[in-house]
């Protein structure tokens, strides 16, 4: 099997026919994913006017730090999934609502940029005739992390969008969304899962397919 057809994209692991090197760069895949997203939101947040000196979720550089357990569990279960929520302080900013969504829609813009650069590092391996099935797999993991964040949901991107869009008067619904929103979306990916029908993979799937052959192509 080659490098470019070793892994399905996206890359879901599959306890009963799991290889120890897939297993191994999809969990490095991850903890980059989980911190390019976090730092990347850390880093709006305090170009748009929310700087914290010293605080402990940002600019450490540490995966390990911004890991979220719902967001690994989603990870494991649909090949996609969240860092550790960014505490904002809304009262810094300029444009408390658009800013605050901003902050979130950074974390998967960086996400694309480090698939890209991932799949340049690929294309140069190639070249040489090296193995890059790791950076494939960096690639993969990535480009499935930004475009699964389309989801509605909290705490991802288009779901924090959404909430923002909750009138601010309705205080309770908006933190009621919040609060579900990781575990609704870990019960729709279990259920697609076991019932091996759709929910989100017919939407995203053929988009983060064809990101992905076209990151190889470059």
């Amino acid at each position: 099997m080659t490098p470019d057809t070793a892994w399905a994209v996206p890359f879901v692991l599959d306890p009963q026919n799991l290889a120890i090197d897939s297993a191994v760069a999809f969990c490095v895949s991850v903890l980059l994913a989980v911190m390019i997203n976090a730092e990347a939101q850390a880093f709006m947040a305090a170009f748009l006017g929310d700087s914290r000196v010293g605080a402990k979720d940002r600019f450490h550089f540490n995966a390990f730090l911004h890991l979220d357990i719902l967001g690994g569990i989603c990870y494991l279960a649909g090949g996609f999934g969240w860092p550790r929520t960014l505490d904002i302080d809304t009262g810094k900013l300029a444009h408390p609502r658009l800013y605050s969504v901003i902050i979130r829609l950074a974390g998967p813009v960086a996400n694309l940029v480090l698939a890209g650069i991932a799949g340049s590092v690929v294309t140069f391996m190639k070249m040489m005739t090296w193995d890059p099935r790791v950076f494939l797999m960096v690639v993969g993991v990535n480009i499935t992390t930004a475009i699964y964040n389309l989801i509605p949901l909290p705490p991802l991107a288009m779901g924090m969008l959404v909430r923002e869009l909750i009138p601010q008067d309705a205080a309770r619904a908006r933190s009621l969304f919040l609060q579900i929103g990781p575990y609704l979306i870990i019960a729709l990916v279990l259920l697609e899962r076991l019932t091996h029908q759709g929910i989100f993979s017919p939407y995203f799937d053929p988009l983060i397919k064809t990101i992905f052959a076209y990151s190889r192509s470059l």
